[in-house]
């Protein structure tokens, strides 16, 4: 039997996200539609989301969608306030989202199944409709991406991202139409691994690593440090830009890299002073975004984000920090298919 060339998985299931998005809007759109429209008759006025790892930052991504473009408060729990210290807080007239690709953990299961006690109305998004997460929940959206063996999460982070994104335009009206370029998007970025090999080749014996963005881009900056370190194991920091300015500045340098990922649009135009005191510090910077703020930068990764609606910039921003986190991971002698200590259920409590 022949073994598996190492990354073979996670490269595999990278290079399917073009069609997984067109999956979820061909097939999942209507259904998030449909759940949308009767969420949104309950007349909810907050919204709590609750999830861990990946799927903790493609929930940080939909509060930035629900804030901004449904102008509804939101907060991230801490699930240990039901699950450790047994709080039940009144929380009638509140929305509890609940992300997760497995759907198996058995905190997310306890906290929404004490979310729900507690008078709220109760979604589930995850990649298995048949799970605990699932059957507790009131409401459940399929995120479509079929089986993920690798374990980091790739098409299922991009998946839930479209997903959530599909749900919130359906509580506010909208058809979700800003998406429909995503797929084609997609696969042209994924087109050019070449590119992010070159740039992997910087980050080969990386003792650490900063990555930044600012609005829906810092998202993608949470999810970009997390699958390099639990690919390559480089210490992988991830800050708003705005908090970066606040004391983490003071330890970055002319051989310190900085991966800082800048959209197009209010998210960029806010990241552009930070962008400033980086290359005042002489940092290694690398810019994934547009090709004038690359063309300033160390090096970096032009993105085809020209008129790509900045709500939706992040499933493709995402793209070549999977790619690089894999190139970064075979340079170093590892398997990014199966880090060490990982496993593709985590069963917190």
């Amino acid at each position: 039997m022949t073994k598996e060339r190492p990354g073979l998985i996670m490269a595999g299931e990278t290079a399917e996200q073009p069609a997984v998005l067109r999956r979820v809007l061909d097939r999942g759109a209507a259904a998030a539609q449909e759940v949308a429209g009767r969420i949104a008759a309950r007349d909810f006025r907050f919204v709590l989301l609750t999830a861990r790892g990946t799927s903790d930052n493609a929930a940080l991504y939909a509060k930035y969608l629900l804030e901004v473009r449904l102008g509804k408060p939101c907060g991230l729990t801490s699930m240990s306030t039901f699950t450790a210290y047994g709080a039940r807080p009144d929380l009638r007239d509140v929305l509890a989202v609940t992300v997760s690709q497995s759907g198996g953990s058995p905190d997310l299961v306890a906290s929404t199944e004490a979310a729900r006690a507690a008078g709220a109305v109760t979604l589930a998004v995850t990649n298995n409709p048949d799970s605990p997460l699932a059957a507790v929940a009131e409401y459940h959206l399929d995120i479509l991406a079929g089986p993920e063996r690798a374990l980091p999460a790739t098409k299922t982070y991009t998946a839930s991202l479209l997903t959530l994104y599909l749900f919130v335009e359906g509580l506010r009206g909208g058809d979700g139409s800003a998406a429909r370029e995503l797929p084609e998007l997609a696969g042209q970025i994924l087109e050019r691994g070449a590119e992010v090999a070159r740039l992997a080749a910087r980050y080969r014996f990386a003792e650490r690593m900063v990555l930044t963005s600012r609005g829906y881009g810092y998202p993608t900056a949470k999810e970009g440090a997390l699958k390099l370190m639990e690919t390559s194991y480089i210490p992988a920091l991830a800050y708003s830009g705005a908090d970066l300015l606040h004391g983490p500045l003071a330890m970055v340098d002319n051989i310190f890299p900085v991966i800082a990922i800048v959209p197009e649009g209010k998210g960029g135009k806010a990241l552009s002073p930070v962008l400033e005191r980086l290359r005042g510090r002489g940092a290694d910077l690398v810019v994934v975004g547009s090709e004038a703020e690359v063309a300033r930068a160390t090096d970096g990764f032009v993105l085809p984000t020209e008129g790509v609606a900045e709500e939706v910039q992040p499933v493709l921003e995402i793209l070549p920090l999977q790619l690089l986190a894999h190139e970064v991971t075979v340079a170093r002698g590892q398997n990014p298919d199966a880090p060490r200590a990982l496993a593709k259920v985590t069963r917190t409590r």
